[in-house]
């Protein structure tokens, strides 16, 4: 499949599921989803409220070959940061469905001593973890629900670049990555999950039901070998 190139760039020919991309890197965009303390660190919220986190490291570990690879080939690099203010205006009251299925305000609920210490901008659980601290060339978007697309700024800045393809890494993959793909797939972009540069949050068919759905339906799969792979010729030798 061809997407169209809308500026000067390097094409790439990428492998994945249900069919390999031809992709224009200035078109091209590393989504990074949530690699926050509160989702990848002990003592983060999903720690906290009693997620296995074991997988957590190995994810890290695949996401900074991807950055350190896509910097290199002088494709964007876009965080997104899941979180509220300091006083949780931003979450919702009752009234909101996220005030009752959001884990980290029921912690929180259970817990008193812990407001205001998860998920709120500003302090250590908000913050992308140290491995993958984003570098000057690298974009933040901050986000309050699940779709980094809702009420956010998101959609602007990729369309005013360009990007129309999304390659997503992070956690989790059934939750937030998903939710944005999906989001991106009815807003016409093209989604592309790397699913060795996931992790997900409860057992582990629900990573393998997300990737089946993703596959199917929203949008296309690779491996971090295949990213490396298709960019291997452009990435400037170490």
């Amino acid at each position: 499949m061809d997407i169209a190139v809308t500026a000067k760039s390097s094409l790439v020919h990428l492998a994945a599921r249900p069919e390999a991309l031809d992709l224009a890197t200035s078109n091209t965009a590393v989504i990074v989803i949530d690699m926050q303390n509160a989702y990848a660190s002990p003592g983060g919220y999903v720690d906290l409220a009693g997620f296995d986190i074991s997988g957590a490291a190995a994810t890290i570990h695949k996401i900074k070959e991807v950055l350190r690879l896509a910097r290199a080939a002088g494709i964007q690099v876009v965080y997104l940061q899941n979180g509220w203010d300091p006083d949780y205006v931003e979450a919702g009251t009752p009234l909101s469905p996220n005030y009752h299925k959001s884990n980290a305000l029921k912690v929180m609920r259970r817990n008193p001593n812990l407001k205001g210490k998860l998920l709120a901008r500003g302090g250590w659980d908000y913050e992308i973890v140290d491995e993958l601290t984003p570098q000057p060339e690298d974009i933040r978007v901050a986000k309050t629900r699940y779709s980094a697309f809702f009420n956010s700024q998101l959609d602007s800045i990729l369309r005013a670049r360009g990007i129309r393809n999304l390659i997503f890494v992070g956690i989790a993959t059934n939750v937030c990555v998903e939710s944005t793909l999906r989001d991106g797939f009815h807003l016409e972009y093209f989604g592309i999950v790397l699913e060795d540069a996931t992790h997900h949050l409860g057992p582990e068919f629900i990573q393998q039901a997300a990737i089946y759905n993703i596959e199917t339906f929203f949008g296309w799969v690779s491996t971090v070998d295949d990213f490396a792979a298709a960019v291997q010729d452009i990435v400037p030798a170490s």
